[in-house]
Formats: C-alpha cells, structure tokens, sequence
C-alpha cells in the first residue's frame, strides 16, 4: 500500500508560467496582522513559508487546489484564488 507522499510523488503539475493561479493581496498583512500564519502549517502542498523576518512567501507550483488556504485566512481574506487555466495546474495520477 502507497504512503500518501508516494502518492503525491506520482502526481504532476504543469505550471502556467506568469500567471499564478493563487496570489496574496497585500504580504503586510500576513507580516503583521496574521499572528499566526496557519497557511505555513496547513497547506498540505507545502506552498507557503515563512521566512526569517516573518513574511510569507507563496510558491503555488505544486498546489494541489484543495481550497484550504482559503479557509484558514477567511478571517483576512487576504488571498486571490481561482482555479488554473485549462489544460495546467495539479494532473492527478490516482484520481
């Protein structure tokens, strides 16, 4: 039986280079008002990080377009989010 990081081993992404399909608004925000920066923590795809100076850093190549980040900053509502263009984003293997 596969591990689920097997799994999303086998899984691809074709970037839509220079137009990410999920931006943050205004990094201040997750800088100064999220105290606690759960998008680093939950993001099942790993996509955000937080530097050494507090800032997050958004990397969407490799997002699973699971929609959570969405729901852990509802309360700053400080993403842009839709989904990738035809033909680009997450190509799941194991459906």
């Amino acid at each position: 039986m596969l591990k689920v990081e097997e799994k999303l081993f086998q899984d691809r992404y074709r970037v839509d280079s220079g137009r990410p399909h999920i931006q943050i608004k205004n990094a201040e925000i997750c800088t100064h008002k999220c105290t606690e920066q759960q998008c680093t923590v939950c993001c099942p795809a790993g996509c955000y990080t937080q530097e050494g100076n507090g800032k997050v850093v958004l990397i969407s190549d490799g997002c699973l377009e699971c929609g959570t980040c969405r729901i852990i900053c509802d309360e700053h509502r400080n993403l842009e989010w839709e989904w990738p263009r035809g033909g680009f984003g997450i190509l799941f293997k194991f459906g």
